[in-house]
């Protein structure tokens, strides 16, 4: 139940999101047009890849919560990461039409003098998604969901966006035009470092990339375990915001088959309360060492 709550709240900000998006990218490019603005007109364009960039999360998020089946016994959590990345790929290719557009106005010039309507517009749609920003946070927190948090970090680097294209839009009425154009440059190019750093963060957890610190201290807690002779490896994915992780231990030759299940129910019981794991594999082998630093490790 609980979770069927996270996954509303998690899906009603994609949807506040959506609608904020479209709101503002439909008045943006028609001030931006009509006010000859191409800062603005550059941040409406951007809104316009953040509905598409939403709408994947949106579909991510849906898709996430299916449970496992006979082709995904580890369930669909990944669909929220594969959103993700599609998402990049729309605003990269957004991203290199507004710097070509932009740097074509440049080279083409004269910039024509943008009308300061453009200027209310932009520091309008920065309040917005000011306060979208603080409404995802705070759901992203509460359910725990990365594809949420980085919708709302994105929400965020919009909000800047706005504030900066205004900043350009007042100084091309003190007889710099040009600054408008650069300003739509600027925008251009916070487009791609956003997603740029969606799709690093994206393709990192699909290719079953880890946080090495997470694993330091899973590492030390199960050491902290008594019966634990030695952690020989741990191997950990990452499944929207739960960890997979195998996880193969030594323990004393001596010990029963029902001793060495307690030390491992006991390890499951730690893990879980202390990470968000959602699966945990341990392999049992005897051994008697002592514990000592993890195999990754240069100790």
């Amino acid at each position: 139940m609980h979770n069927q709550k996270s996954a509303k709240l998690n899906q009603s900000a994609a949807l506040l999101s959506i609608f904020s998006y479209i709101c503002l990218s439909i008045l943006k490019l028609t001030i931006g047009y009509i006010a000859h603005s191409e800062a603005l007109t550059a941040d409406g364009w951007n809104n316009s890849t953040d509905i598409l960039a939403s709408v994947a999360v949106l579909i991510g998020l849906r898709l996430a919560v299916k449970p496992p089946d006979s082709d995904h016994p580890y369930g669909h959590r990944r669909a929220e990461t594969i959103s993700s990345l599609v998402a990049s790929f729309i605003m990269f290719v957004v991203g290199l039409e507004v710097l070509f557009s932009a740097g074509q106005k440049i080279v083409l010039g004269p910039t024509d003098h943008p009308d300061p309507i453009a200027i209310w517009v932009c520091l309008f749609g920065a309040l917005v998604m000011g306060l979208v920003y603080q409404i995802n946070v705070r759901i992203a927190k509460k359910t725990q969901s990365q594809a949420v948090m980085a919708a709302a970090k994105d929400n965020l680097s919009d909000a800047l966006v706005s504030i900066g294209a205004a900043i350009g839009i007042i100084a091309a009425q003190f007889q710099m035009a040009w600054l408008d154009s650069i300003t739509a440059l600027i925008v251009g190019l916070i487009i791609l470092k956003t997603a740029y750093d969606i799709f690093q963060e994206s393709s990192h957890n699909l290719s079953d990339g880890i946080n090495t610190e997470v694993l330091d201290q899973i590492y030390h807690q199960i050491c902290q375990i008594e019966g634990v002779s030695q952690v020989a490896d741990i191997k950990g994915r990452v499944h929207g915001k739960d960890l997979l992780l195998d996880i193969d231990i030594h323990v004393h030759p001596e010990l029963t088959v029902y001793e060495s299940h307690l030390i491992t129910e006991e390890m499951e019981d730690l893990l879980k309360r202390n990470f968000q794991i959602s699966h945990i594999q341990i392999h049992v082998e005897p051994q008697q060492l002592t514990c000592g630093p993890p195999f990754w490790s240069n100790e």
